[in-house]
């Protein structure tokens, strides 16, 4: 549904009847009056983004998801295993231990915890004695697109709901980039930063395009759908106009779409047809926030490229990835301090809200306040 563009502040979300053409109010969205976005829990029941699969080897990894310790191995097919991140003997961290076939050793005492949760062996364990029958929590997992999926909610829900994926990851046509963003926030900060385009004031020596204008905003189900008019800096139509990402006196503004999305509980971006962006969220509390930020630049204007040898493509491809990270980087540093300085400014003073001017935030809001009241029913 398309709204008009309107002046909203954060206060008048909390408060005030709906906007012109909004979605329509449930019943549950009739106590967003005490409604606060960032106290706002997630909706446990999608598929989050906790490692990049390369991390995973042959040792154990610790990762923490909305204040779920759990702990990522490979079994002995190379099958990635989530499990509760706590040794069901002496509670300690099973990530501190190592893989033994399909099980991880817990480095305490060397008890054995299965894929399934289970104790597998005790060292020490007596001819006349059982093994203990506790068991800890395990998690649906996937291994898809260069990353780990995890289903923190109802495992049985996990096969209904399909992780948003990044199929450019291995598509041969497109160059990708990636870094990390590690900010001491409330996952609902970093959401509006990447959907609210008119911050690119901060990003004037980063950003790949300026002069955003909002066109329309678009809610429907699980996503809000920003479309952007914008200047962008590059187009990437002639073999040496890659070559516009390393030389800045090459660049020639000309209009292009920015289409943002906040694909609940994540963020995909498209600007023109050269460039494509994603954001997948791991929500580690109230206060911290840790995701991979993904750039991809297309080779789909190169039909000749296309009839090349597959491996000499994949080699290309290999050969230039990460080649924007220092791009990533510099933005993810900048747009790092905004948002933890919200964050700091709302520990203060939790009652003092922002004047904000654009509607798409409004929405996102609307969004994170729906995802947490469908989760906790």
């Amino acid at each position: 549904m398309t709204h008009d563009q309107q002046v909203m502040t954060s206060n008048e979300l909390l408060t005030s009847d709906p906007p012109p053409n909004s979605l329509p109010m449930t019943a549950s969205s009739s106590s967003s009056i005490r409604f606060d976005v960032r106290q706002a829990g997630i909706n446990l029941n999608h598929w989050y983004v906790v490692a990049q699969a390369n991390e995973v080897k042959d040792r154990p990894v610790g990762v923490v998801l909305w204040e779920q310790a759990i702990a990522l191995y490979r079994d002995s097919q190379g099958q990635v295993r989530a499990l509760e991140d706590s040794c069901p003997h002496r509670f300690v961290k099973l990530s501190r231990g190592k893989v033994v076939g399909d099980a991880i050793e817990c480095a305490y005492h060397g008890w054995q915890i299965n894929s399934a949760g289970g104790c597998a062996a005790v060292p020490y364990l007596a001819e006349n004695q059982k093994l203990p029958a506790c068991k800890i929590r395990t998690y649906p997992v996937k291994e898809q697109d260069g990353f780990i999926w995890l289903f923190p909610g109802d495992p049985e829900l996990a096969d209904q709901i399909a992780p948003m994926g990044v199929p450019e990851w291995d598509h041969l046509n497109y160059i990708g980039s990636f870094t990390v963003i590690d900010a001491k926030a409330h996952f609902s900060y970093l959401i509006e930063n990447l959907m609210d385009m008119y911050h690119g004031h901060l990003h004037q020596d980063w950003q790949a395009w300026t002069g955003a204008v909002l066109q329309g905003l678009e809610e429907s189900g699980d996503r809000v759908d920003a479309h952007y008019q914008a200047q962008n800096y590059y187009r990437i139509d002639k073999i040496w106009s890659v070559s516009q990402l390393f030389f800045p006196q090459l660049r020639r503004l000309h209009p292009d779409p920015l289409d943002v999305s906040y694909v609940y509980p994540h963020w995909k971006s498209c600007l023109g047809q050269d460039f494509k962006i994603y954001c997948l969220f791991c929500p580690v509390s109230k206060t911290h926030t840790r995701a991979y930020l993904v750039h991809f630049t297309s080779l789909e204007a190169f039909p000749n490229l296309h009839k090349l040898a597959i491996g000499f493509r994949r080699f290309i491809k290999n050969s230039l990835f990460n080649s924007a990270r220092g791009l990533l980087k510099g933005l993810v540093i900048q747009d790092i301090a905004m948002i933890e300085d919200e964050q700091r400014a709302y520990l203060r003073n939790p009652d003092c809200r922002p004047h904000e001017l654009n509607p798409t935030l409004v929405s996102v809001q609307r969004l994170i306040r729906e995802q947490t009241e469908s989760g906790n029913k």
